[in-house]
């Protein structure tokens, strides 16, 4: 019997090194050697680098600071995110539990009755009888064929893109956030800006108004004057209403219902900042959806090899021991003891192509995986090709518009001086008047456009997120991944 134990040991420790999946290598995708729309508001110097975590604190506003930190505790999708990343820990050890031994203990003490015509009993069997039993059992796949490992190894890398996952959910809602405070600043601009013109066009109604009465102008400029000016307010409740919607937008956000959330009006000049966007090469390493989209990658050619063990005999060890009696004697006694030990194996026969169409369902979600990581490495590149182009075009954009509203304000002011002393007629006023509105009016919207392509950019480029920072998983943490 034990030659027969040491036969049996050498045989498994000589195919535990059995693996049928493939060897893994990171899917090949094109490589990038310079981003192309790069200018002067980006910089690829290596060395340069966005701050970890807190990265809007570029921006230095105190109140999207404050905002920015109220995501972790608050926003229910990122608890989401952490809720899933648990799951994929918690199968993951439910996967490694399968390389050990597994031990369970059990008994009963029952009394029983015999019915009085079962077959063969004895006229010297009791009708009442005890049965008393106490028993350890335990029983070990020796995973041959790399069935279990894959298991696990598919487990850790679906942890670890769980893990990749949260990072980007937080990514993405922190962008968001940026992008929707600096639109609710924008709007404030523009609520400011048509504030202060409806206040300017008011007046020149009522001075409308009294050089009607005193015979000078005519109805038509009354008319002109008054469209003018309600116009503008209509434009300014518009305004009101847009800023009311981004602040609700801001509060899910944070957590908090709209009804108990506000944050008062300010007009803020903040400034585009320098974006060190690192060298194309290291794009792939600062994505945390590239990272999760890879380690789906990993899980899925592990998967090939669980399929395929499927098709091997299933060898596994286990023991039985324990005491039984029927009560009359006690229990933990030589000749009450049982025992059994030795090896199981199993192998399906015919199944009807179960195992064939599971290899092929491995193998697909495998292509399906690889596809989707090709596409998000695809994603990543062009999201910061579209930022760049943006931050830089609508830079070239933004001194031009400024020129644009100068020479506006110029003229409106020269067309009203002239219109006071009768040299102009009203109408010229206010084809001047509202080409000056409507330069401000986009030049408040460049601004507010280039800082969000800003936003965009940091986004595009990971927000100072490393894949180095996804965990080994060799040892489950059940810490909340930053």
């Amino acid at each position: 019997m034990r030659s027969r134990g040491v036969l049996w040991l050498g045989l498994a420790t000589l195919l535990a090194g059995c693996n049928l999946a493939p060897d893994y290598k990171v899917p090949a995708t094109p490589s990038v050697t310079a981003f192309k729309d790069e200018g002067i508001w980006t910089t690829a110097t290596p060395q340069d680098s966005l701050p970890r975590g807190a990265w809007w604190e570029i921006y230095g506003d105190a109140t999207l600071n404050g905002l920015e930190s109220q995501i972790e505790g608050g926003n229910p999708t990122l608890a989401e995110a952490l809720a899933r990343y648990d799951a994929a820990q918690g199968f993951l050890t439910e996967a490694q539990s399968g390389l050990f031994p597994q031990l369970s203990v059990g008994g009963h003490a029952d009394t029983d009755r015999q019915s009085a015509n079962r077959p063969l009993r004895s006229t010297s069997q009791p009708t009442y009888y005890g049965d008393n039993l106490a028993a350890a059992a335990v029983s070990w796949d020796l995973d041959l064929w790399g069935r279990v490992r894959n298991e696990v190894a598919a487990g850790k890398a679906e942890a670890q893109s769980a893990f990749a996952d949260v990072a980007a959910v937080r990514l993405s809602l922190e962008v968001r956030l940026a992008n929707e405070y600096l639109e609710l600043r924008g709007l404030d601009a523009q609520a400011k800006l048509l504030g202060d013109t409806v206040t300017v066009y008011d007046k020149a109604n009522k001075l409308t108004n009294y050089r009607h009465e005193q015979g000078i102008a005519s109805g038509l400029d009354v008319g002109r004057s008054q469209t003018q000016l309600s116009a503008t307010q209509a434009q300014l409740a518009d305004v009101l209403a847009r800023r009311a919607l981004v602040e609700h937008a801001i509060a899910s956000l944070v957590g908090t219902p709209a009804s108990n959330f506000s944050i008062g009006p300010a007009v803020i000049a903040l400034k585009v900042p320098n974006i060190p966007t690192g060298m194309p090469s290291t794009l792939l390493q600062r994505r945390p959806d590239v990272a999760a989209a890879e380690r789906l990658v990993a899980a899925s050619n592990a998967g090939i090899g669980v399929a395929r063990a499927a098709f091997f005999p299933d060898l596994s060890l286990s023991a039985l021991i324990g005491f039984q009696n029927t009560g009359s004697n006690p229990l933990f006694t030589a000749p009450n003891a049982f025992w059994a030990l030795g090896p199981t194996a199993a192998l399906t026969v015919f199944d009807a192509g179960l195992h064939e169409g599971g290899l092929a369902v491995a193998k697909a979600q495998n292509a399906t995986a690889t596809a989707a990581y090709r596409a998000t490495v695809l994603k990543a590149f062009q999201d910061v090709e579209d930022n760049l182009a943006l931050l830089n075009q609508l830079a070239s954009e933004a001194d031009a518009q400024s020129t644009a509203v100068t020479s506006a304000v110029r003229t409106e002011n020269l067309a009203l001086a002239l219109y006071q002393n009768g040299a102009l007629n009203f109408l010229d006023v206010v084809v001047a008047q509202t080409t000056a509105l409507e330069a401000q009016q986009t030049q408040i919207g460049i601004i507010t456009r280039r800082l969000e392509a800003s936003v965009g950019l940091i986004g595009a480029i990971g927000g100072g997120w490393s894949a180095s920072q996804v965990p080994d998983m060799a040892q489950v943490s059940t810490g909340k991944p930053t």
